[in-house]
């Protein structure tokens, strides 16, 4: 019988959807450490990320009410160019045709360019309020926080959010999470997502955040009011995550077949192996 070292684990939204979805990935994943295979989706998304992420240390004190649109459109090319290349090495190794990363590039471009469309709209909604006051209007739209870490050691969970906004004109606050999915649906796993980072910020801060909300990046943002309810489901799935995983035997996380084990673009990292075991 396959067994693992015991051991208290932090978990992650991530890690508590993967177990949702299926507890066999989990074990091989959280408990045995397995290696996952990178693929075109997740080394996308992190190149889209931290284009996101680092736009905001330009000094945009530096900016003019003439120029301010084109600098930031040409700095976030660069950034989203000097992204890409750094991962060239691991996209030569996904066995991609060179059409086909040619489209995933262009695909990424055009949800940066969605995502900067808004962004300038915001910036020009505060201009029209204020009297053109430029650093006024950038205080009020970029971000409180980006990629911060919320870790809560007494609940044992962790995640990285990926930015903290004002709401509109007020002070409310809402923590917004950057996906690059083909669909913008808020499925059940993005709300669990968002309402563990709600729990932890409000154990952090001591009061809820406003809003959650997901910038889907080929279509728009889109928010969900923070509820009391939201917030104890979050609770209840962290405390049941903790009791299923205390075990490290392999038979106490099964196997839950879905579309997910094999589709059309690809398989699951331990189809094989859980095949190998159906034998």
């Amino acid at each position: 019988m396959m067994v693992a070292k015991q051991g208290g684990r932090v978990q992650s939204p991530s890690s508590i959807n993967l177990f949702k979805q299926c507890p066999r990935r989990y074990f091989y994943s959280y408990i045995l450490r397995f290696p996952t295979k990178p693929n075109i989706h997740l080394i996308r998304g992190n190149v889209v990320h931290s284009a996101l992420e680092n736009f905001f240390d330009i000094k945009f004190s530096t900016l003019t009410l003439d120029d301010y649109k084109l600098k930031l459109t040409k700095h976030l090319k660069q950034l989203f160019s000097q992204s890409w290349q750094s991962k060239k090495k691991e996209l030569s190794k996904l066995g991609l045709l060179q059409s086909e990363l040619e489209f995933y590039y262009e695909e990424s471009t055009f949800m940066l360019a969605n995502w900067l469309n808004d962004y300038l709209q915001k910036i020009k909604k505060q201009l029209d309020k204020n009297d053109n006051d430029l650093k006024f209007a950038f205080n009020r739209v970029n971000p409180l926080t980006r990629e911060e870490l919320y870790k809560d050691d007494e609940l044992k969970i962790k995640g990285y959010v990926d930015a903290i906004h004002r709401d509109g004109d007020s002070e409310d606050v809402v923590v917004i999470d950057y996906k690059t999915s083909k669909k913008d649906t808020m499925t059940p796993a993005y709300r669990l997502q968002l309402g563990l980072y709600a729990l932890m910020y409000q154990r952090k801060h001591g009061v809820m955040p406003k809003k959650v909300g997901i910038w889907f990046l080929k279509t728009g943002e889109k928010h969900i009011d923070v509820t009391q309810e939201m917030i104890q489901d979050a609770l209840f799935e962290v405390e049941q995550i903790h009791a299923a995983t205390q075990t490290t035997v392999i038979t106490d996380y099964p196997k839950k077949v879905s579309p997910l084990c094999k589709y059309s673009t690809g398989q699951c990292d331990f189809y094989d192996m859980c095949m190998r075991e159906r034998k």
